[in-house]
Formats: C-alpha cells, sequence, structure tokens
C-alpha cells in the first residue's frame, strides 16, 4: 500500500469561470468515496479479486481524474478505510466496489506564497510550473522594477541584476486561482503571481544553485 501511495505522489511532484478565494488550506486530506470498478475477466473462478487490485484500480482512477474543481488536485492516498461488498452488472459481469479512503489534497490559495520554475519567457510576463499546477502566469506589470531583454534567452532583468529567466526558481504570491474551462485543457487550475510583496523573485539560478 505504501508503494501505491507513493506512485501517486511522485507522479504529481515529477511533473481561466471568474477568480475566486479560497479559505481552506491548500494542503489538507479529506474523506471520499469512490467507485471502483473490476472488469469479469480479472476475477477468479470464484468470481473474488484481492484487495490490492481494488486499490491498485483507485489510483488509475484517481491518476486520471486528477483534480476536482471544488477539492484540488489527488496528490496521495494516506488510508484505504473501508472497501464495501461488491455488487456485479448482470449485463457484463463487471464488479463495482464502494471504496471509502482518506486523500491528501492540492487546492491553491488565493493569497498563499509558493516557488515556481519558471518554464517560458515572454515580453508579457512569465510562465512557470508549480508541483501538480502546470500553468502559473507571472504578468510583467506585478514585476516591480523588472524589464523585459530580448534576446536568444529573454529575461527579466532587475535594477539589482537579479534575473529571472528559464529554468529559475522564483518565490511568487497566488492573487489569482481560476479552474480551466477549455477543450484542450481540462481538469487543471491556474494561477496568476505576483512578485509585488516581501522577500519574493528568483531564489536559484538555473543551474539550480541558491542565489
Amino acid at each position: 500500500m505504501h508503494l501505491l501511495r507513493m506512485d501517486l505522489e511522485v507522479f504529481y511532484k515529477s511533473q481561466m469561470r471568474e477568480f475566486f478565494e479560497v479559505d481552506l488550506n491548500m494542503f489538507y486530506e479529506v474523506e471520499l468515496l469512490r467507485e471502483v470498478a473490476v472488469l469479469a475477466e480479472n476475477l477468479d473462478r470464484d468470481k473474488l479479486v484481492s484487495s490490492r487490485f481494488i486499490v491498485t484500480r483507485l489510483l488509475e482512477g484517481l491518476l486520471s481524474e486528477k483534480a476536482d474543481e471544488d477539492l484540488g488536485y489527488f496528490l496521495a492516498v494516506t488510508g484505504i478505510k473501508r472497501i464495501g461488498k461488491g455488487e456485479v452488472v448482470h449485463n457484463s459481469g463487471d464488479v463495482f466496489f464502494p471504496v471509502v479512503f482518506n486523500c491528501r489534497m492540492f487546492l491553491p490559495c488565493k493569497g498563499e506564497i509558493l516557488e515556481g520554475v519558471v518554464d517560458h519567457v515572454h515580453r508579457l510576463g512569465v510562465f512557470l510550473r508549480c508541483g501538480p499546477v502546470k500553468y502559473v502566469f507571472l504578468s510583467a506589470r506585478k514585476m516591480p522594477n523588472y524589464r523585459y531583454v530580448v534576446g536568444e534567452k529573454p529575461v527579466f532583468l532587475h535594477d539589482d541584476l537579479a534575473r529571472i529567466e528559464k529554468d529559475v526558481v522564483v518565490r511568487f504570491e497566488v492573487f489569482g486561482v481560476r479552474w480551466m474551462r477549455r477543450e484542450d485543457i481540462t481538469k487543471e487550475f491556474m494561477m496568476l503571481a505576483t512578485l509585488q510583496g516581501d522577500l519574493l523573485g528568483p531564489v536559484t539560478g538555473p543551474d539550480g544553485l541558491d542565489l
């Protein structure tokens, strides 16, 4: 079970409806219920299946589901509380098991301080990735005392020569969160970032060294 939990967590760590405020902490645990389908071909001769197989199917389902607009991103299953009795779908022979479990969630919140890696630099701002969140936009208007320098490797240069460029880690404040509703992007949050605050800005260079 420990290995299965880590598979889900490692998967997410390796990798605009109107803006709204969120009162919950970004990381929290919640009890959830899911119906886990087991195909008839995966049942043994006695029509039984192991709990480990059911949990594996649960994790596969969460990886596909990825995120929920109200709850956030599914990070890790931290405990299985109950696997109920399976119900057979008569026309197919497949079995659905109700599973109650605890799950660690990540819900982006306005006002939080986070760090992200610069993925793309544009004259209008910078796109970053932060944990499971693929879409973080830091507008040039939210980068006081930085100016855009065009070139083969474009960069935002601060008056004190601090640089924001591709692969740099930037500490920022979240000032907007949006659930994406587009055909090409689904089940994703977008965050808007700002450097208007204390101790915000680049924290490592593109080589990973602390600044």
